[in-house]
């Protein structure tokens, strides 16, 4: 897969803050890569250098195998936290006014904007101000703004702020249907759910400084730790989970059961395999749970931050 965006080694001073430092990050072409990072991290700044709505101290961008260039602004589309309609504009006339900035003609930016008006329902608010809107209905304005000129790159961050789970649910089958028809997608989110709902890559960046990056499949293998979550069924419980604790490491699972199970969270070393422990356990028990615990995004995130504070 060749990469559609590649940040070499940007760096980004304000006074003495630094506010990135030395960060790259390789986004594939048709992925949907995830930006991640506590508040005051960098990734606003660094959001602001791939639109170059600031340019970095030192470090190079580059869209599509070319150097990022003012010209580049027609292929990308950014919905930022900080929403930026005018509030006293009517939703069309603002539509079309933001739709030809992007280099779409009248004739054109109307024809698209009714397809998107009809697909979200919402033709009526054609001509209502943006301050007569709900901040979950500006928002869908915003993002069909953010869309509608066909970008190669779109640039999400935290796009289901002011959504309700219905209409969040709506915007994130959008957000995976336009990946589908070839748009490469950036998201930044504190949403931990929406990243394993989403991502397929991820970038974690944290005191200015990119900590983690990869294929997010790769990532989860390479911190899960041959962790297993058992539930067992035994004439002897106390006699099973001794036996157990004895020969595991091992500590109580929680989840639900429909029957009274002995569940455990059992680790092994890593020269053991998973088959030894299924083995074992089928010996001495009935087992009627097996499941590897792999690390959720949000586990990852936490420890990789706490471990680089």
């Amino acid at each position: 897969m060749s990469n559609l965006l590649e940040v070499q080694e940007a760096s980004k001073r304000f006074g003495d803050f630094i506010a990135l430092n030395n960060v790259s990050v390789t986004v594939p072409k048709g992925s949907i890569f995830g930006l991640l990072g506590p508040n005051g991290a960098g990734k606003t700044t660094l959001i602001r250098i791939i639109n170059q709505i600031t340019l970095p101290d030192t470090g190079k961008v580059f869209l599509d195998g070319d150097p990022l260039q003012s010209h580049h602004i027609k292929d990308i589309g950014y919905l930022p936290e900080e929403r930026g309609l005018y509030k006293s504009m009517k939703v069309g006339e603002q539509a079309l006014y933001l739709a030809q900035l992007k280099g779409l003609s009248k004739k054109e930016a109307k024809e698209r904007l009714k397809y998107w008006f009809d697909k979200f329902d919402i033709s009526h608010w054609w001509n209502k101000k943006i301050q007569e809107l709900s901040k979950g209905m500006a928002q869908k304005v915003q993002f069909i703004v953010t869309v509608l000129h066909r970008p190669k790159l779109l640039i999400f961050d935290e796009p289901f702020s002011g959504f309700d789970p219905i209409n969040a649910n709506v915007i994130k089958d959008e957000i995976l249907q336009l990946r589908d028809e070839g748009a490469t997608v950036i998201f930044s989110t504190h949403r931990m759910e929406s990243v394993e709902e989403l991502c397929d890559h991820i970038a974690l960046i944290h005191k200015s400084n990119k900590i983690l990056e990869g294929k997010v499949s790769d990532i989860k293998k390479a911190y899960k730790s041959n962790t297993f979550e058992v539930g067992l069924l035994s004439d002897n419980m106390l006699e099973l989970e001794k036996t157990l604790q004895n020969k595991f490491n091992t500590e109580p699972a929680d989840f639900k059961a429909i029957d009274e199970q002995l569940k455990l969270k059992i680790s092994l070393d890593k020269q053991v395999a998973p088959n030894e422990l299924l083995s074992f356990l089928t010996e001495k028990a009935q087992v009627v749970r097996f499941n590897e615990v792999i690390p959720s995004v949000n586990e990852i995130f936490i420890k990789t931050i706490t471990e680089n504070e």
